[in-house]
């Protein structure tokens, strides 16, 4: 076992016993080299890879030999075991009960693992009353394990029974959104984008503009809603974000793309102007790489005289990391919360 390997993954190899299978299914895994570990135990077992997260496929050792998936839904087979670390989002780790009982036989087993601070308690109502077996294996390095057995099966597992249809009215528009559980925006227009929006003076964009951490495409669908000249690119690490944002643009009628992308890895673009609200966390802690990584990418796929507009939590030290990377920074609005950057 390694030190830089997270908890959950750690709790996992103290009971490698459990671990044993011969078609293993791993969901939402830590970025730690667990599924590599696993391979060690299982050397002649086919071993799949699900993430609903690009950065955590692309991020698997390719030594490991594992079937890498990144999808809305599950890959319909028979697993006899499947390993599931739950999410930050009650709602999503839900969805993903849901699909799982949609695909496992009755002889399959579900571990479950996650940090206390991040819900993982949660898995025992979420799932009690739906398997015969369910009981908790350990409980350590602020962890739990728990195991399931005889989940009952659902006849089927449909991505889009679980969108939700709601509508935003900033000023004078308003406009329809979709979004799914896990997704960034679900079912709400946060605060931070609304004040993003407000200050945004759609007028002065034009053609190609990137929505980097599109959510549920509200960024998007706001600007070309206010000024049809504008083709946004909705990129996002989520396929639950990139599907959500697909639906955002059917019921609002939008002409744009969308772009499935660890950071700015897939943009092969330049653009007129980059518009976000940049996520900042990974996992349960504030994450200053992925901004830093961003606000360097994001000049270099500016076109001449391109802008990046962003806002953000006012605790974040953006101002000096904005500062290396553009020759301008203004902040065109504040409030007590977050702060809007136009930089140029």
């Amino acid at each position: 076992m390694s030190g830089s390997m997270e908890n959950p993954s750690l709790l996992l190899l103290r009971n490698e016993h459990e671990l044993i299978g011969n078609d293993i299914l791993v969901i939402n895994f830590e970025r730690d080299g667990f599924v590599r570990k696993l391979r060690k135990l299982n050397p002649e077992s086919k071993i799949t890879a699900f993430s609903y997260n690009i950065a955590d496929i692309d991020s698997l050792d390719k030594s490991a030999n594992v079937e890498a998936i990144v999808d809305v839904e599950l890959p319909k087979r028979d697993f006899d075991l499947i390993i599931y670390y739950y999410p930050k989002s009650k709602h999503e780790a839900q969805m993903m009960f849901d699909n799982v009982r949609a695909i496992a036989s009755p002889q399959t087993r579900l571990l479950v693992v996650g940090d206390n601070k991040g819900g993982v308690k949660s898995a025992q109502k979420q799932l009690e009353e739906k398997a015969e077996v369910c009981y908790k294996l350990e409980s350590a390095k602020h962890c739990i394990l728990f195991e399931f057995g005889g989940l009952f099966a659902l006849d089927k597992f449909e991505i889009d029974s679980y969108l939700k249809r709601f509508e935003v009215q900033i000023d004078e528009l308003t406009f329809k959104v979709a979004s799914l559980p896990g997704v960034f925006n679900h079912g709400s227009l946060d605060s931070g984008t609304a004040l993003l929006l407000s200050a945004l003076n759609t007028n002065a964009l034009t053609g190609n503009v990137l929505d980097f951490g599109c959510g549920a495409g509200i960024i998007s669908a706001f600007m070309t809603l206010k000024n049809p000249s504008i083709f946004p690119t909705a990129l996002d690490v989520s396929a639950l974000a990139v599907y959500a944002t697909n639906e955002t643009f059917k019921l609002n009628n939008i002409r744009g793309a969308t772009l499935l992308s660890d950071g700015l890895n897939a943009v092969a673009d330049t653009y007129n102007a980059v518009v976000s609200n940049p996520p900042f966390h990974t996992g349960l802690a504030t994450d200053y790489s992925i901004s830093e990584r961003f606000f360097k990418g994001a000049a270099s796929i500016l076109n001449k005289k391109g802008q990046l507009i962003l806002v953000a939590n006012s605790f974040l030290k953006y101002l000096p990391i904005l500062q290396e990377s553009f020759k301008t920074v203004d902040i065109p609005a504040k409030n007590n919360k977050f702060t809007i950057y136009q930089c140029l």
